[in-house]
């Protein structure tokens, strides 16, 4: 980043608490740094391959349960929507991976700060940091604010 350049702040985001809780906190740095924010929301298919899957609900509708590309796509949507309400200039990446983290650390190598929640989806809700952003903090080449859901 150079000093004409905008401030730019990474934000991971799954659409959990935690990474709701980093994107408003990235949003209020943003304004207040007259920065942008580019938000990073990674997805990959569960260890079943998911398939198009129609599901009849308890009340008797019939409903397509989206592809987790799709679920991806559209909670990104509603973060850059957040972003944009809120006066935040916001562009965003979509990226199938394996490691959210390396996605992140990448899109982050020009910025001036990385934003990630505590926790994402993972399955040990007893950590109070995540797998992601463990890894973020211990390979970031900028400062990295870990945010909780409770701030």
């Amino acid at each position: 980043m150079t000093s004409t350049d905008s401030f730019l702040i990474v934000v991971g985001f799954d659409g959990s608490k935690h990474s709701r809780a980093a994107l408003d906190w990235a949003m209020d740095e943003a304004r207040q740094r007259h920065g942008q924010l580019r938000l990073i929301t990674a997805w990959d298919r569960p260890q079943l391959a998911w398939y198009p899957a129609v599901l009849e609900t308890a009340a008797g509708e019939i409903v397509k349960e989206e592809s987790p590309e799709q679920a991806a796509r559209t909670l990104q949507a509603e973060a850059l929507q957040s972003a944009a309400d809120g006066g935040v200039t916001a562009t965003a990446q979509l990226v199938r991976t394996h490691s959210p983290a390396s996605v992140i650390l990448e899109a982050a190598k020009d910025a001036g700060l990385v934003i990630v929640g505590s926790r994402g989806h993972g399955g040990f809700p007893g950590l109070h940091l995540g797998s992601v952003s463990t890894q973020v903090v211990n390979h970031a080449q900028c400062p990295v604010l870990v945010v909780p859901s409770k701030v």
